[in-house]
């Protein structure tokens, strides 16, 4: 609620692009130029930002997800798994040509490589969306640094709105002042350890996860087979990597890991319970091709349970998360 004791019209705005992932798992071993291989299974799934919002919607949560969708098979493909998943339709724009997201992933089960794919569509401006859905948490899956994207930054803060910020191994450094300046903007910053490295040019992660920590009040390093971890507000917090099904594809992990971080939060939980809910929800999500084998709230509080974290029923703060 808001400090007037209006209840929000949703929990996360979730602002990004679908993706419609083509998945091969089971490699036996790396794809070389001239080589082919064999994989042992295949899925079309939907992924990209289509992650996020239906992996917090099966938690529990009210979702709006701001994306854009097209004449094309892929769009329709995506579309129609998230109404299946029952996700709000107010911010999806529709577009009367082609708006394909694709990428082809080729995962060995631990690890995999991706190509991708994407027509340019300019993004529904933040600002005016932020102002109708007044969510309590904003998630963006990709570091951006526009003047759009700050100018939206300030209004989630004028809106008491939490600012979680992934990554997406995007090329960018701290070299750049209109990078320092968006991640001054943000509260929580979800970068996995390749990307901290090289967004910070340290050579070692706890290095790199110390300079993102002077920029902002909450930074996640996930780490993949060694699990995560955290600093917020001088406070340092690692997790391992939750026991899970053998591995098939870690495509939607890192989304998953976000959502049950992001839940969480939500629920006022403390940064190592909200730890061990993204730890439990990204491994559940490499026992499938992409994004299928998200959790349900149900599924995570039983899984939940023998770790000491108690189930408890879900409360709305009346103070900002922060």
């Amino acid at each position: 609620m808001d400090t007037d004791g209006t209840a929000r019209p949703c929990d996360v705005l979730v602002a990004g692009a679908y993706f419609a992932d083509l998945v091969f798992h089971g490699l036996p071993r790396p794809v070389r130029p001239g080589t082919e291989v064999f994989a042992d299974g295949f899925g079309l799934v939907p992924g990209g930002a289509y992650t996020l919002a239906m992996a917090l919607r099966r938690l529990g949560r009210r979702v709006v997800w701001s994306a854009d969708f097209g004449t094309d098979p892929f769009s329709a493909h995506v579309l129609s798994c998230a109404r299946r998943e029952g996700l709000d339709e107010a911010a999806f724009r529709h577009h009367p040509f082609p708006v394909r997201s694709l990428t082809v992933a080729l995962s060995s089960g631990e690890d995999r490589a991706m190509v991708s794919f994407q027509d340019p569509v300019d993004p529904e401006p933040l600002g005016p969306l932020l102002r109708r859905a007044r969510p309590r948490v904003l998630m963006l899956p990709q570091l951006r640094w526009d003047d759009e994207t700050l100018s939206a930054l300030r209004t989630a803060r004028q809106l008491g709105a939490l600012v979680v910020m992934d990554c997406h191994d995007t090329p960018a450094t701290l070299d750049d002042p209109a990078v320092r300046d968006a991640l001054a903007l943000v509260d929580v910053f979800t970068p996995n350890d390749a990307e901290a490295l090289r967004l910070t040019g340290a050579r070692d992660p706890d290095d790199a996860l110390a300079a993102l920590a002077r920029l902002v009040p909450a930074v996640v390093v996930t780490r993949g087979a060694r699990g995560a971890s955290a600093v917020r507000n001088g406070e340092r917090h690692d997790v391992p990597p939750a026991s899970a099904a053998p591995a098939v594809d870690p495509t939607a992990a890192g989304d998953c890991f976000n959502a049950g971080l992001v839940h969480g939060l939500l629920d006022g939980r403390s940064l190592p319970e909200c730890l061990a809910a993204a730890a439990i929800c990204g491994a559940a999500a490499t026992t499938g091709p992409g994004s299928d084998p998200a959790l349900r709230a149900a599924e995570l509080a039983r899984r939940l349970r023998p770790l000491g974290a108690a189930e408890r029923a879900i409360r709305r703060p009346t103070t900002p998360l922060r």
